[in-house]
């Protein structure tokens, strides 16, 4: 089982990137699949969820409106579309998938394995 995060890079702010997550080993739908981020000296944070399993998403606030969160089963891939990157979005971006299949965004997913980061800057 393998998440391969990528996608980041140098943004400017107000730009856009689009993250990938893509998986091996195992199908990404019908999980929960999350985003999560840790910029320097802070703790972690999840930004957003998926679930095909019952249609369930989650936003954190501070991205929400700005982040949208997609997958493609054909590809066994979940994006994170980033629009109006803001400095304070400068962090590793990390996917994340649960184990159980038919797990949803909003029953307390146990995010079991993970992908390897993506370093994502946004700088003038």
């Amino acid at each position: 089982v393998q998440l391969q995060a990528s996608g980041g890079g140098l943004v400017q702010p107000g730009g856009s990137l689009r993250l990938s997550c893509a998986a091996s080993g195992f199908a990404l739908d019908y999980r929960a699949i999350g985003w999560f981020r840790q910029a320097l000296g802070k703790e972690r944070e999840q930004i957003s969820c998926i679930s095909s399993s019952d249609g369930s998403t989650y936003y954190a606030d501070s991205v929400k409106g700005r982040f949208t969160i997609s997958g493609d089963n054909a590809k066994n891939t979940v994006y994170l579309q980033m629009n109006s990157l803001k400095p304070e979005d400068t962090a590793v971006y990390y996917c994340a998938a649960d184990r159980w299949y038919g797990s949803s965004c909003h029953a307390g997913p146990t995010y079991d394995y993970w992908g390897q980061g993506t370093q994502v800057t946004v700088s003038s």
